[in-house]
């Protein structure tokens, strides 16, 4: 096989990345149909605004692409983001080469924390970027939504519940702050700052926020919206008109319960009422109950966030 010319990635290369894009996408979703196609996959690559990276060629034809974005620093330290829309490549090896041209500048820029957003069902690609010394950090997942009745021990919940609402709210970020999350950086709001949202959405007829109760006592809640909301579900990890599930959390003592489950039926019962018939959500993969939790209840994994941290 003709070596790999590496060169920087200019506008003259958008269509031949655009086709690789795409070919990557139509194998994806071959793995994962209820992912979209049909995307102006050209505006998707001109939309990672700032972008820096490289292109790959071999006699002259463009064979694949890496791009990566910076996003804000108070939350993802000095980073590069490749985002979704951000790398393709016919042979999965190649990745390896533009990834070390393109990081060499991120580097010098003072930017360690390397974040990457890969297809979950490409195995060979996965790998390659593993050789790297990328590790799985989270996952977003995908499924049909069943027909389910809604479980009598959840109902939607009112003004009337903002106290304990509130009182839950924290409990992602402190179960995620532990062992082996670590996720001590993760972003925290200020009591106030979680009434007043949770105020704002409990009125918005694309949220639904459900509560469980067990012996007349809220012991968890779920949070439901529609996936054009999200920040994170986007560009090709976005199905057009799907359901996420953005937050859950239970009481701690409840968790093996069954009240979770009991949310996650309620959950699918009020996506069937509005309409939907898929749902996403996502998780970390260091946490350990969120990532056993979500693939048993039918979410298969069809993005995985790669990161490294180089010292």
């Amino acid at each position: 096989m003709p070596g790999l010319e590496i060169q920087p990635f200019s506008e003259e290369h958008l269509d031949d990345a655009a086709a690789l894009l795409e070919q990557r996408q139509r194998r994806h979703r071959e793995a994962e149909p209820l992912l979209d196609d049909g995307y102006d996959y050209r505006a998707e690559i001109e939309s990672l605004e700032g972008a820096s990276g490289v292109v790959g060629l071999r006699e002259g034809r463009v064979v694949g692409f890496l791009l990566g974005v910076r996003k804000d620093d108070s939350r993802w330290g000095p980073n590069v983001w490749v985002d979704a829309p951000g790398h393709a490549v016919e042979e999965a090896e190649d990745i390896r080469d533009l990834y070390a041209a393109a990081a060499a500048r991120w580097f010098e820029e003072g930017r360690t924390r390397h974040y990457v957003i890969a297809p979950a069902s490409d195995s060979d690609l996965l790998d390659a970027w593993a050789r790297l010394s990328f590790g799985q950090q989270h996952a977003h997942g995908i499924r049909e939504v069943p027909e389910t009745p809604w479980p009598d021990s959840v109902r939607l919940a009112t003004e009337e519940d903002i106290d304990v609402l509130v009182e839950l709210s924290p409990l992602l970020v402190e179960h995620q702050a532990e062992a082996p999350v670590f996720g001590v950086g993760l972003p925290r709001e200020s009591e106030e700052e979680i009434r007043e949202s949770i105020l704002e959405d409990l009125p918005n007829p694309k949220i639904g926020d459900l509560i469980a109760e067990q012996d007349g006592r809220v012991v968890g809640a779920y949070q439901l919206a529609a996936v054009e909301l999200s920040g994170s579900h986007s560009s090709l990890a976005r199905p057009e008109g799907a359901l996420l599930l953005s937050w859950a959390a239970t009481r701690p003592e409840v968790r093996g319960s069954g009240a979770g489950v009991a949310l996650m039926d309620a959950s699918f019962a009020w996506a069937r009422e509005h309409g939907y018939t898929t749902m996403v959500t996502d998780w970390r993969e260091t946490n350990l109950l969120s990532s056993r939790f979500w693939p048993r209840r039918g979410f298969r994994r069809s993005f995985i966030r790669l990161y490294r941290s180089i010292p």
